[in-house]
């Protein structure tokens, strides 16, 4: 019998399938002087003994603070709005699609992308914002899902590895029932302090779904950006300038 979990992600896959249809010391070099060779008898000086004096130490400088999570409110005024892009309808994902848990799957080496297509991750995000979003091109079929995760800095930055390390290890699994494959890494785009990019192949239904996937980290929290297109699978892919615009916004607040 399948878990309230289980039944969520099934719900969630299915969903996407049938909207998609209609997302880089301070170095001190100390001069040796040569004075020449003297005797006791020469006329020469004795260095004083303030130029012969150690230099003082520098004081370590203090770590960084590790950026805090951002709040669910502080979340909701940087999430990307209808408005925010001309042309562009944003909707707000219902719990239903951003479910607490995750699934464990099997190869563990594919858990990290198992969770990002739910917006999951581990360890979990302290608060979290999801949309959806469509383009001013009404017989585009591509369907764009996109979330915020806030995190401690630590915590984001290793979410960001483990997808990385995913991208390159798995080669496909198996979540509820659905199958998914071909994971390749793809060209990340030069935003926030980290991005990755990859691609998925999900066996839905019998049918291929190429899925494209983008997540960046600014600081402590991670945009993550998926996107489907079932009418012209080859077209699939998040636009960059809708990602920069998430950025954009998230870093001016």
């Amino acid at each position: 019998m399948r878990t309230e979990g289980e039944k969520n992600v099934k719900s969630t896959v299915s969903r996407a399938v049938v909207t998609a249809t209609v997302t880089v010391a301070l170095g001190l070099t100390a001069a040796c002087g040569g004075g020449g060779d003297s005797d006791d008898s020469g006329d020469g000086k004795k260095p004083s003994k303030s130029a012969t004096s150690a230099q003082p130490k520098e004081e370590p400088k203090p770590e960084p603070k590790e950026k805090a999570a951002l709040s669910s409110a502080e979340l909701e005024k940087a999430v990307l709005a209808s408005g925010d892009l001309k042309g562009y309808k944003v909707e707000k994902l219902s719990a239903e699609d951003m479910p607490e848990l995750t699934v464990p799957v099997k190869p563990s080496a594919c858990q990290a992308l198992a969770d990002m297509f739910m917006f999951t991750s581990d360890p979990r995000a302290a608060a979290r914002v999801g949309r959806s979003m469509t383009g001013p091109d009404e017989l585009d079929a591509t369907v764009i899902s996109f979330a915020l995760l806030a995190h401690k800095e630590g915590a984001a930055k290793n979410v960001m590895d483990d997808l990385r390390t995913a991208t390159e290890k798995c080669e496909s699994y198996e979540d509820v029932g659905s199958k998914f494959g071909e994971v390749a890494p793809l060209t990340a785009p030069k935003l926030g302090d980290d991005a990755i990019s990859y691609k998925l192949v999900g066996l839905i239904d019998d049918q291929k779904t190429p899925m494209s996937f983008t997540v960046v980290r600014s600081d402590s929290t991670l945009v993550a950006f998926y996107s489907i297109n079932l009418l012209k699978p080859k077209a699939f892919g998040v636009p960059e300038k809708v990602v920069k615009a998430q950025v954009t916004k998230l870093e001016k607040q």
